[in-house]
């Protein structure tokens, strides 16, 4: 169904148009949410707030272009206010790295496989060690996909500070790579 058709059939209260937008979109805030929490059980727990939130505002859903950063923008916003409630700063960020792939046949070589998830592995290991603003750019800019205007709006922020924090995360990315020695 085309999304502009869908988001109509949704903010008009259609429970399959419904049912179908939450399976469309329920990994992305999943992700968005486990990235931020760094616990399975809390991220669906939060997916689930952030789809009764999206539910209860239908009325409101911004057309299909602004449609994406508006729902992370409340799964955000829930990260942080979940954050707020067990006045704790984000995870220490030590998620196995097994826990965030599923399990798919590949008709790759093994030798392949083995040497991506080597690098994913320290991909992640050194996201963990990044500064919680850096982190936080990458997810949204290369993880989540998000334009650098969508992320000046969601963390209400200037374009060009969000320019600066996406060149310095990029940056502190690469130093982290190849302090671990990923790099030459």
């Amino acid at each position: 169904m085309e999304p502009g058709v869908l988001l109509q059939r949704v903010g008009a209260g259609d429970e399959l148009a419904w049912e179908a937008f939450v399976r469309q979109h329920q990994g992305r805030i999943f992700g968005l949410a486990y990235h931020y929490l760094g616990h399975a059980e809390d991220a669906r727990d939060l997916a689930q707030e952030t789809f009764v939130q999206i539910y209860r505002n239908r009325h409101r859903l911004p057309d299909a272009p602004g449609l994406l950063p508006w729902m992370l923008r409340i799964a955000r916003n829930l990260c942080m206010d979940l954050f707020r409630r067990r006045k704790a700063r984000p995870p220490a960020w030590d998620i196995p790295v097994e826990d965030m792939d599923h399990l798919h046949a590949h008709e790759e070589d093994p030798g392949q496989l083995l040497h991506d998830q080597a690098r994913k592995a320290l991909v992640h290991r050194a996201l963990r060690e990044l500064t919680d603003l850096n982190r936080e750019m990458i997810l949204l800019k290369d993880i989540q996909g998000l334009t650098l205007d969508d992320i000046a709006t969601l963390l209400d922020i200037p374009l060009g500070t969000a320019k600066s924090r996406s060149n310095r995360a990029r940056l502190e990315l690469a130093e982290k790579l190849v302090a671990m020695g990923a790099c030459p």
